[in-house]
Parts: C-alpha cells; structure tokens; sequence
C-alpha cells in the first residue's frame, strides 16, 4: 500500500469510487485540532474588544507634575478604529499567504505555522509600550488568524464525507464563537481577582508596567494568556494526519506548480489596504489634505491593489498548471468564483463588524447614562459595572446556536435561500437591537442573543459553501481569499463608522419616526449592505447534494 492510500485510509478515504467510507481516527483527530485552533482564534480575536479600548487609554496616557492626564477620547477612538482596521487587513493578508502555504506544504504543517504566529504574537501584545506596537502586534497576530481559518476548513472538509458537511460547517462556525464566550468569562473572572493579581504581581517583583489594574481590566494579563494556543501546535504535528485529497494532488505533482516569487504579489496587494487605513486614519493638512475626493480615489486603488495583488499568486499557479498538464482549466472561472465568495463573506463580516461587534462599545454609552440615575448601592447591586462581558457573552451564546443553525438551512433550503434569509434576518437583528433599547437590562441582552443569532450565523454557512467553490488544488487558497478579502471591506467600514457616528450624531428623522443618534444610526446604516447580499447571492450557483470538487 502506497503512502497516499495509508493516509487516505485514516482519514475515511472511500477505497471503493462512489462509496461513502466510515469516518477514521485520522478525520477525528483533525477536527479535533481544527476546533481547538478555531477556538482559540475567536478568543484572539475577541480579546482586543474586550480590553483594546483599556489597552489604550493605559498607553497613552502621560503624566504631567506627578498626575496621571488621560488622552483625549477622541485620540483613543482614532488609535482604535487604526488597529481593529490593521488586524482586519492582517487576517485578509493571512488568508492569502497561508492559504497558499496549505495548497504547497500542505493543510496540516501551515496550521501549525498559523497557530504558532497567532498565539506568540498576541501574547506578545501584553509587552508592548506604545499604540504602534499593539498595532503591530495585532496586524502580525492577524496573518495567523486569516490563515487558520481556510487551512482548518479546507482540513476538515477533506476529512470527512459529503453528507457530514452541514454538521462540520456548524461545529466551525461555533467553535469560534466559543472562543469569544470564553474570553468573556476570563475577562470577567479576571475583574473579580485582578486586585489579588495585582498584589500578587507586587510581591514577586514583576515590573510595575506589568501590573493589572482595575482601570484597564488587566489588558496586560489577558493578552499574554494568548500563548495558550502554542501547546496546540505540538498536538497537530504528532497527532493529525495530512489531508489524502492533498497528498492525491501532491502525488499527481499539482501541489509543485505554487512558486514562492508569487508571493511578491500578495505584499504589493496588502499596501492598497495599507493606504487605505493611513488616508482615513489620519488626515492631514494643507495641500496634503485628505479630502472625500482623495479617500475615494484611494479606496478605489487600494481595492483594486489588493484584489489583483491577492490574486496573482493563483493566477500564474494555473497558467504554470495548463503548461505542464497541457490542460485547459477555467481560469477564469476560478477567479470569477474567487470574486463572488469575497463580496458574499464582505457582506457577513461588514455587516458583522458595524453592528453587533459595536455593541460592547456603544453598552458603555448606555450605562454612563444610567449610572448618573443610580445610587451607589444599585450600581454594586446590578450587572452594570460588567455590562460589556454580558453583552459578549450573550453575543457569543446566540453566535453558537446560529452558526450551527445556518449550516443545517443551508442543507435544508438550499445554499442561495439559505443566505438570502440570513440577510433579511439579520438586518431586521440589528434594527432591532439599536433601536429597541435606550437602556442597558434584560431586554437589551435579549436583543443581543438575538443579534448573535442572526448576524453570527453567516460564519456556519460560509464554511459549507466556500469550498464547494474550488477544486483541492487551489481550495485553501480561494476559500482563504474569499472569506478573508472580505475583512478588507470590513476594515473600510470600521473606519467610517466613527465618521458616520459624528455625522448622525443628532439622529435621523423618517416621517414620524426619530432613529436616534451615534452608533444606532451609524449601525443601522452599514446594516444595509445585507440588502447588497440579497441580490448578490443569486449570480451564486447553487452547489446543494453536489460533491466538493476535485
């Protein structure tokens, strides 16, 4: 027995063409490590909306006569929207770079890579010294991210038969979730001990930049817990078989057609977004001045940057394949699908990033407001101090039963139905959300189970569909680039929602009814690009019963 067909055989490979081979030890091991490594990722991810805006305001603080003299809220907020911008275009540069690491390497040493990269250099976010440095931090810490994703669905896709792909889409999209409920709970437990932590931190002699505090929830310590992940990679490398349909197309020489000068391509694209971020962020003056004009103008080049830089390394990947096999493959319907999944996974994750991942933030609004009206003994008394955790946790709670929920309607209703209802129902979340609650309490928790639900559950359909898109040889590679360019669009979005929150600070007027100001109509307002979604799906083709392709 040949090398492929032994690791086909752990992995539930059929052994007989047609049939559906039971699930193997191997396949087990890899979802295993592959909803670990998705874990792990929604806590990495989850852990800067926590604590960023505390990391912050640590960071920039000075210190004028012996008095600490806090920045400005307005410099904070800038810094913030720069970073959440910079990490989400790390993870679209990630899904690219690894993505085409797993489709040359292999599924299972590039997830290990990815890990690794996502782990140390969040951890290494709690040593920083300045907002740059967090930045960078983060945007490296992305890469790994971005990657993780494609090369654990691309792993588990493989793995296991096509009957099994609703279940596995749903346990994907939850598992990330998870990980956003559990830094929530650490977040929270972390708030009730941090004053003994601290002593403790004292005791042992820990340089005092080190120290977590009450003002900044101990952003320090939570961020150097994301070395956890590291031991992860240990378990993939001893225990996880290789992916038998990519070490199919490595035996058949596909695998040798990527070239790494590709790469050149790839970090090319990254500055478009990279210019993007600097032109909104920070504007200028004079005959430099960043005006509408000039940020259209450079919004339009650097999406056009990044699409044809992220491209390119599949480009000349099939034009060295057509040579060498003297095949005709469809080119261009590949990056036309590459295309479609970018804008249906822009969608999900604009939607996602202007709306209920604003919720933490717009909850501290909510309860200053609030606490003005309360006594002291109804403050300790009440869930108010912790508004923020509960807010994630419920979001988190409600993303979990949603992305398994979507996975099994898009088995049900079909793939295109599916997405088209996710849309109108999401939409309807987030005007509810926003404009239902004045107020922080139950009904606003409620409100934010639901916006999980709803908004979240397009991370259980994205993982069925996007590799029914592509072929083994270049699965990880579009699927990377599909779900992740859509985080470049996400990043535009984040930037302007400061903008539009100015913009509508004093709310909108339709007819009899008054949208209220700040984030509920900014919210409400990027929400719309689920109605882009609605139409856009139907130009998808429907892939319901059929087999991934080969």
């Amino acid at each position: 027995m040949t090398t492929v067909e032994s690791n086909a055989s752990k992995s539930g490979a059929p052994s007989v063409p047609g049939e559906s081979p039971p699930v193997g030890k191997g396949a087990w091991l890899a979802l295993i490590a592959a909803l670990l490594g998705w874990m792990f990722d929604g806590a990495e991810m989850g852990v800067f909306s926590l604590v960023g805006r505390g990391a912050l305001k640590d960071l920039m603080k000075t210190i004028v006569d012996g008095q600490v003299v806090p920045a400005p809220e307005g410099e904070i907020a800038l810094w913030y929207g720069v970073i959440v911008a910079g990490f989400l275009v790390g993870a679209a540069t990630g899904g690219v770079l690894f993505g085409w690491l797993g489709d040359r390497i292999g599924r299972v040493r590039a997830m290990t890579i990815s890990v690794l990269c996502y782990a140390v250099f969040t951890s290494m976010g709690g040593f920083v010294q300045s907002p740059l440095q967090l930045g960078l931090m983060r945007f490296v810490a992305a890469l790994g991210m971005g990657g993780e994703w494609s090369l654990g669905v691309a792993l588990v896709m493989e793995a296991f038969p096509n009957r099994s792909r609703a279940f596995m889409a749903g346990l994907i999209g939850a598992a990330a979730n998870v990980g956003y409920l559990l830094v929530a709970v650490v977040g929270l437990t972390l708030n009730n001990v941090i004053g003994q932590l601290e002593a403790l931190m004292i005791r042992l002699n820990v340089p005092e930049w080190l120290h977590a505090n009450q003002e900044n929830q101990g952003w320090r310590v939570m961020m150097i817990l994301g070395i956890v992940p590291a031991a992860l990679t240990f378990f993939i490398r001893i225990f996880v078989p290789e992916s038998h349909k990519w070490q199919e197309e490595q035996a058949k020489g596909g695998t040798s057609n990527w070239a790494t000068i590709d790469l050149v391509g790839v970090l090319i694209g990254a500055m478009g977004p990279a210019l993007m971020v600097y032109v909104y962020a920070f504007p200028a003056t004079g005959w430099l001045e960043h005006t509408f004009a000039l940020r259209l103008i450079v919004t339009v080049v650097g999406l056009v940057m990044a699409i044809m830089g992220y491209l390119y390394p599949v480009m000349r990947y099939i034009q060295r394949h057509n040579a060498i096999s003297g095949s005709d493959s469809a080119t261009s319907t590949t990056i036309r699908r590459m295309l479609l999944a970018a804008c249906l996974s822009g969608v999900a994750l604009l939607g996602t990033w202007g709306s209920t991942q604003t919720a933490p933030t717009w909850v501290n609004q909510l309860t200053e407001k609030q606490k003005k009206t309360m006594t002291v003994e109804q403050i300790k008394g009440s869930t108010i101090l912790h508004a923020k955790e509960y807010t994630l946790i419920w979001l988190s709670i409600g993303a979990i039963i949603g992305t398994i929920g979507a996975a099994f309607m898009g088995d049900w209703l079909g793939r295109r139905v599916a997405y088209f209802s996710l849309c109108v129902l999401s939409l309807g979340s987030v005007i509810l959300l926003f404009h239902g609650n004045h107020s922080y309490g139950p009904f606003y928790l409620f409100c934010t189970f639901i916006g999980g639900v709803c908004t979240a559950s397009f991370y259980g359909w994205l993982p069925l569909y996007l590799p029914e898109l592509f072929a083994t040889r270049v699965r990880a590679t579009g699927q990377g680039f599909g779900f992740n360019f859509g985080r470049i669009l996400a990043a535009v979005g984040s930037l302007q929602l400061g903008n539009l929150v100015k913009f509508f600070a004093d709310g909108v007027d339709l007819g009899p009814w008054h949208l209220a100001g700040g984030y509920p109509t900014a919210c409400t307002i990027l929400s719309l690009v689920y109605v882009v979604g609605m139409v856009i799906i139907w130009f998808a083709p429907e892939t319901r019963g059929q087999p991934l392709p080969e």
